[in-house]
């Protein structure tokens, strides 16, 4: 969990790990901690930094400020890496690779503080050899610090680079945006709304909707004389009904 450090330009801090060390004297033991913290603005500037202290508090506070003092300019494109890049440190090597925008930082927990202190919000990654912190982070902060983009590998080369992969990731993620989105305005991009269905008309099995299931829609209230009229009057085509006659009722005989 990132907090924010006092006293710093947008400076957060992350824990990677605490260490415990213990010294065997006459009497018992003494113990000493170690604290690794990775500091960082978010926004292409990282530091790793190492402190001991016999405390856990002291400890974190004297690697914040080793961070600070080891602070590294790191060269982004677009929120992912300009190239892919190897970095080792000892017996550690992990591989960085650019994604495109929406993918996520794809890292363990040591690797995704580093990079996420850096900037970085699209970006593939693979360790191999020592997982150890120290090793990791070393590793990924060597790799970072080889980063260049294609203006500044162009004019030390003195030649001229064509579009890289990332530029065309870049170009292809920048479709899907709304070109209506004016990012200086604090408009938004609206998601697109499903309309399938919406002019069919819910209910049971007889098509009726709400309370009423399966009755017939009621006429407007103006129209129920009208509509009761029509409904009693009888077609040209149709005889007229017989009227219905009284039943005969039973006659006693004289016999």
């Amino acid at each position: 969990m990132a907090e924010q450090l006092q006293d710093s330009n947008n400076l957060e801090s992350t824990t990677i790990n605490v260490y415990r060390t213990a010294t065997v004297v006459k009497g018992g033991r003494r113990f000493s901690f170690g604290g690794m913290v990775v500091v960082g603005d978010r926004n292409g500037n990282v530091g790793i930094g190492y402190g001991k202290a016999p405390g856990v508090p002291a400890a974190i506070e004297k690697a914040q400020k080793d961070a600070r003092k080891k602070m590294h300019k790191i060269t982004l494109k677009g929120g992912t890496l300009p190239h892919p890049v190897t970095g080792v440190f000892g017996s550690a090597s992990v591989r960085l690779i650019p994604a495109a925008p929406g993918t996520g930082v794809i890292a363990g927990a040591t690797v995704r503080a580093v990079l996420e202190m850096a900037g970085v919000h699209d970006c593939l990654t693979k360790a191999y050899g020592s997982t150890n912190e120290k090793n990791l982070c070393k590793a990924v902060l060597d790799g970072l610090l080889q980063l260049r983009t294609r203006e500044e590998i162009a004019r030390l080369r003195q030649v001229e680079i064509a579009s890289t992969t990332v530029d065309d990731l870049l170009a292809a993620s920048k479709k899907f945006m709304s070109e209506s989105t004016d990012v200086s305005g604090g408009k938004k991009a609206t998601a697109p709304v499903n309309t399938v269905g919406q002019d069919k008309k819910r209910g049971g099995r007889r098509g009726g909707g709400g309370r009423g299931r399966g009755r017939a829609d009621a006429p407007p209230a103006g129209e129920e004389g009208s509509a009761t009229a029509v409904a009693e009057a009888p077609t040209e085509g149709d005889a007229p009904a017989p009227e219905a006659s009284a039943p005969e009722t039973p006659t006693e005989s004289n016999e």
